[in-house]
């Protein structure tokens, strides 16, 4: 059982920052900005094994090495049980490849960063296991190759089954500094808005109106508006106002291959709604950003920056969906 977000096929989403499809260790600027050019954060995959439970980011969207994993593991399959098959731990020729491919050195850090309990842990990359778990749709029988494995850094080792909630809204990043800005994330709570903001902002629709809602976050407010068909919402449109109320920012979401739409959490109670959305600095020296306002079904969820390019920052989660 694998549980997290994974990516379907290895096509790279197109990004307006511009990011290489393979370095994630950028070189700083300055001693608190980040270069954003090369730049990749990741969602941590929680993998049962042995009836427990093991943590791993998989850097398989950006490391596509055809030798990745030895080629006498992979012929042995003939001899071996499909259990044994469908771990390995990385001998040291291997984890170099790896590290070279990633850009990153030893010295490096892995940066876990929990943006609702705003926990930030910092681990040495010279402690984590390379390691190539299989993908949890390849079957007992198929032929296995390089393909079939998920390459990257186990976190956690034979844990209980619980520890997915660990590392719900926790995101993750590789290099030699920390990218992300503490404490300034808040979960999005909607409250029911006036009728005239939908006349003011979200007039013309052909589609049918649903709710209209706002919220506020530092000196935003922000407004969002469903537009619905026969079967539930087809458009999500999203305005943020600024405290001159003047429109910074306005995107609309749409969903489709399978994609849903997350619900809009309208209560004040302090339980935390998994599907919920986020704002805030997350990133230093950038603008707020929202997520989470769809559920992907085949790629990656993506982080949008409320700038005037609306850009978008993939979280790679090797969704093979």
């Amino acid at each position: 059982m694998i549980t997290g977000c994974r990516k379907d096929d290895k096509k790279q989403v197109q990004d307006p920052l511009n990011i290489p499809a393979n370095p994630v260790k950028p070189e700083a600027k300055t001693e608190d900005e980040i270069d954003f050019k090369n730049f990749n954060i990741f969602d941590i995959s929680t993998i049962q094994r042995n009836e427990l439970m093991d943590a791993f980011i998989s850097v398989s969207d950006i490391y596509h090495d055809k030798q990745a994993v030895p080629a006498d593991f992979l012929k042995s399959q003939k001899d071996a049980p499909f259990s044994k098959m469908a771990y390995l731990e990385l001998n040291d020729q291997y984890r170099k490849k790896m590290m070279d491919g990633l850009h990153l050195t030893e010295n490096d850090s892995l940066y876990l960063y929990n943006y609702e309990t705003n926990t930030l842990k910092k681990i040495p990359v010279n402690t984590l296991k390379a390691v190539a778990y299989i993908s949890p749709y390849i079957s007992e029988g198929e032929e296995i190759d390089v393909d079939s494995y998920m390459i990257g850094f186990q976190i956690e080792n034979q844990k209980s089954l619980n520890i997915f909630d660990k590392y719900t809204n926790v995101v993750a990043y590789f290099g030699n500094k920390n990218p992300f800005t503490e404490n300034k994330m808040k979960m999005i709570r909607w409250k029911k808005a006036d009728v005239e903001i939908q006349k003011k902002y979200f007039p013309g629709s052909n589609l049918k109106y649903g709710g209209t809602y706002q919220s506020r976050y530092e000196n935003l407010t922000y407004y969002v508006q469903d537009l619905l068909e026969e079967y539930g919402t087809r458009e999500r449109k999203l305005v943020v106002i600024n405290d001159k109320n003047e429109k910074i920012f306005e995107k609309t979401f749409t969903i489709s291959d399978g994609a849903e739409f997350n619900p809009l959490e309208k209560t004040e109670n302090e339980t935390t709604n998994y599907h919920a959305q986020w704002t805030g600095r997350l990133f230093k020296g950038k603008e707020p950003v929202v997520l989470n306002f769809t559920s992907p079904s085949f790629g990656c969820p993506v982080i949008t920056f409320l700038d005037k390019e609306k850009t978008e920052l993939t979280i790679n989660c090797d969704n093979r969906h």
